[in-house]
């Protein structure tokens, strides 16, 4: 039998009405917020609005449910911000802008909960188990996608350790900016950081420099030449 489940609201979405998902988010914040020893079974519980037993009932343990708040919370960024659906022919130099501003309004946007970046950039900093699943589940094929639309770019004719370590300075330019923010923010003039370190200027600026790595675009601007932008298409 399963666990009884506290409700005090009649017309709520089935998200809320589900128990497991109420856990999940509730485990999340907990665990973006405290970490994993400092959280406790019984505040998550609270915070759900379920009975003590509900975690052992659909979880088992309290690292499962880390485990599957962590890929929840991951699965949650991706229905917010939806991978770019591509029409046939689509140029590839295209799609390396909007893989690129995608992955950085997952990381950097506005409008979502900042919990579920602080749980999973928590889990990149300091991996656990859950990070092994949540690479293999999600990050594996999304890293495969970016690595394809490279090879797309170079015409094939780079190998895939090349391949591979051009991808990851991709994801790693777009990764300072969310693991290092504060420090970019001390590093650069205030007007600079409002006027090309947001999303969309920060794509921009990565697809060029990636491009002008592969010889796929343009060299980026020289003294007293300004490069042309990509064409945006992420959004």
């Amino acid at each position: 039998m399963a666990p009884q489940i506290r409700s005090n609201t009649a017309n709520i979405s089935d998200d809320i009405r589900d128990p497991r998902v109420r856990i999940l988010s509730a485990a999340g914040q907990e665990f973006a917020e405290r970490g994993y020893e400092a959280a406790t079974v019984r505040d998550i519980c609270t915070a759900a609005g379920v009975n003590l037993a509900a975690v052992n009932y659909y979880f088992g343990d309290k690292q499962r449910l880390y485990i599957e708040s962590v890929k929840h919370a991951h699965e949650e960024r991706i229905r917010q911000v939806p991978q770019p659906d591509w029409p046939s022919g689509t140029p590839a130099a295209e799609k390396l802008l909007g893989f690129v501003g995608n992955t950085l309004d997952r990381m950097l946007g506005t409008g979502q909960p900042p919990w579920q970046v602080r749980l999973m950039m928590r889990e990149v900093l300091h991996p656990t188990e859950a990070c092994r699943e949540l690479v293999e589940d999600y990050i594996r094929p999304h890293f495969e996608l970016l690595v394809s639309i490279l090879d797309e770019l170079a015409g094939g004719t780079l190998p895939g350790s090349e391949l591979r370590r051009v991808a990851l300075s991709i994801m790693g330019q777009c990764f300072l900016y969310r693991a290092a923010g504060d420090v970019v923010a001390m590093l650069v003039p205030a007007d600079e950081i409002e006027a090309c370190h947001t999303p969309r200027p920060i794509a921009d600026h990565v697809t060029r420099f990636a491009l002008a790595a592969l010889g796929a675009g343009e060299p980026l601007a020289r003294p007293g030449r300004r490069a042309a932008p990509a064409k945006e298409s992420h959004r």
